[in-house]
């Protein structure tokens, strides 16, 4: 129970306190480029999901088996890039070839996930916390998993609230002064701060 106990943890401290976009301010082009519509930011998010556990289970082992046994830990953020953009490559060849209906879909949205600087801060933040060179490698690897769900669940929360928001401030007609990129960056500023409201309910609720 200690294990799930500490899995439901990872993941609601990702999704909730240390939400990559609103907390850490990660993947702040996507956030703000591709919440106009409802549709898009669900899409672009289930996406970033994918590729962020998928990055996770890649660069994980890469760093604990290869960069950090050779002292080549200096070429990690080159690696990962490197890592990432062919994941994110590979993930849109098989969804053309197997899956077209969801590529149809998806695909639009793949490429713009490489440049997405959330996924590479998951890669390297779940080596920074779940990475000890002296532990085995199996629990870390497991937790810095949930961790990367965590943080994709979080992104797909905070695009589609932000576009949910988005929706109501362009209907509510602002002032002329505040309508365009005002209004929709004075609107993430209040919804990044209204999350910092859930610090304090997960460490009750987990005694951390």
């Amino acid at each position: 129970m200690d294990a799930v106990k500490n899995i439901i943890f990872i993941v609601m401290t990702a999704v909730l306190i240390n939400n990559y976009v609103l907390n850490q301010f990660l993947g702040i082009c996507p956030f703000l480029g591709v919440s106009k519509k409802l549709d898009q930011a669900a899409g672009m998010s289930v996406a970033v999901i994918f590729v962020m556990v998928l990055a996770t289970a890649v660069t994980y082992p890469i760093q604990y088996f290869l960069l950090n046994p050779k002292g080549m830990g200096y070429l990690q953020t080159i690696v990962f890039i490197l890592v990432i953009a062919a994941l994110v490559q590979l993930v849109e060849i098989v969804l053309k070839r197997y899956i077209p209906a969801l590529h149809a879909s998806l695909g639009v949205y793949l490429p713009l996930i490489t440049t997405n600087c959330a996924v590479l801060g998951v890669c390297i933040s779940n080596v920074d916390s779940y990475l000890v060179e002296t532990a085995a490698f199996g629990g870390g690897f497991v937790n810095a998993l949930f961790n990367s769900f965590g943080a994709g669940v979080g992104f797909l929360l905070a695009m589609v609230l932000f576009a949910g928001v988005r929706s109501k401030v362009e209907k509510a007609n602002p002032p002329e002064c505040f309508k365009g990129m005002p209004i929709t960056l004075i609107s993430a500023a209040i919804l990044s701060v209204s999350f910092m409201g859930f610090a304090g309910l997960v460490q009750n609720l987990f005694g951390n």
